[in-house]
């Protein structure tokens, strides 16, 4: 059993809640969570610093006996709920949920939850919020600790949205809530480590926001001339076409950009960037992070050898390196059934490489020539960049 719990303890419990505590012979949970719910006889287990490690083993020791956990608002929402229904399998764990802390958030701001964007920074960067940085958004952002709040407000600022307005919700729906307004430019002391953040998101003057659409301004990621150009990584994304919860291998990586724009398409997706030079390694991870997407695995290594022991992937881009020993036969080997394959060539060398697997494994062959107008003299004319191949092939 888990049973939610607010931050105005037993006496906001309903009464179904409370006999399924006063019935546990053991009850786990924070040891703030422990602490709000009065003396059972069960026996108390704080959860142990790191938690997932010894969860399981805590689980098994207790199997026997009636376990009741703890948990804050909504187990099923960014909660241990959501970890012991699968660690334990569908149908084993029984939930009584409390509001969450977005819910309340809402609720006391006027705003509709179902068009209110929610990020968790428990445990994770807050440059997950450079990915949905965009004017007039609102988001709930659930906080680590006391200082979550500065430095939400200092990324912001950084980012060229000081003027986004904040207001940090503290210990919602106890007696002793507090509510503090401003703006990401006002000064923020480190306040009550019980809160959450609700922004609405205004650019200063000058800043062009970025879409959350595939192809982004090439000036969005810092390279060194590897780059997949806008246009041609917008029909890419198109070929490879993420769905929430698939995993990319981005092969020859370059300065990242595929795999940055993949997991920029839904929060579940992820990505891994395989690439040989460590400068253009870290500068990937540089990329990811200040454009949201900070959980972007980050291999060094020359592929095919380094794909090895890789998560088998749901789609594969190779951006460089086609013409290597074993690359394309290795990727078409790794890929899961309905799997999808793309390939950008540039060179004659690498072309003939897909026209050779285009006859044996067939899909589809498509070239893109761009062409910018640019000045020539005092006048404007078409500068082409140099033609791509793609071919893509999904797996049987």
């Amino acid at each position: 059993m888990v049973v939610g719990i607010g931050a105005d303890g037993w006496a906001g419990l309903p009464v179904d809640a409370q006999k399924e505590i006063a019935a546990a012979e053991v009850l786990m949970g924070s040891v703030r969570q422990l602490a709000l719910v009065p003396d059972t006889g069960a026996e108390r287990i704080a959860w142990p610093s790191p938690l997932l490690p010894a969860l399981r083993g805590l689980l098994a020791e207790h199997r026997d006996r009636t376990v009741c956990v703890l948990a804050s608002g909504d187990p099923m929402f960014h909660g241990i709920g959501t970890t012991l229904a699968r660690i334990l399998g569908p149908g084993r764990v029984r939930v009584l949920p409390h509001p969450s802390s977005v819910s309340l958030a809402c609720a006391r701001l006027g705003w509709p939850v179902e068009d209110t964007t929610v990020v968790s920074l428990v445990g994770r960067p807050p440059d997950l919020l450079n990915r949905i940085l965009q004017p007039a958004r609102r988001a709930v952002v659930l906080s680590a600790d006391a200082g979550t709040p500065r430095r939400i407000a200092e990324l912001l600022v950084a980012k060229g949205y000081g003027g986004s307005a904040m207001t940090v919700l503290q210990r919602l729906g106890g007696p002793d809530e507090r509510i503090t307004t401003g703006h990401a430019s006002s000064r923020w002391p480190d306040l009550d480590p019980l809160n959450v953040v609700a922004v609405e998101f205004r650019a200063d003057a000058g800043v062009v926001p970025l879409s959350s659409v595939a192809g982004l301004p090439d000036e969005a990621f810092e390279h060194d001339g590897q780059l997949t150009k806008r246009e041609v990584r917008a029909v890419t994304m198109s070929r490879l076409a993420p769905r929430p919860g698939e995993l990319l291998w981005d092969v020859g990586a370059g300065a990242g950009s595929i795999g940055i724009e993949w997991m920029r398409a839904d929060p579940a997706c992820r990505a891994v960037a395989v690439e040989s030079r460590p400068e253009r390694a870290a500068r990937i991870r540089r990329n990811a992070a200040a454009l949201g997407v900070p959980g972007l695995e980050v291999v060094t290594g020359s592929a095919p050898a380094a794909l090895a022991g890789l998560q088998r992937p749901d789609a594969i881009f190779i951006g460089g390196g086609c013409t290597a020993d074993g690359m394309v036969e290795t990727c078409v080997n790794a890929l899961s059934p309905g799997g999808r394959l793309v390939v950008n060539a540039v060179t004659v060398e690498s072309e003939a490489v897909v026209a050779a697997w285009h006859a044996r494994l067939g899909g589809d062959l498509l070239r893109i020539a761009v062409h910018r107008a640019g000045p020539v003299g005092g006048y404007t004319a078409w500068h082409p960049a140099m033609p791509v191949t793609i071919w893509t092939a999904v797996r049987e």
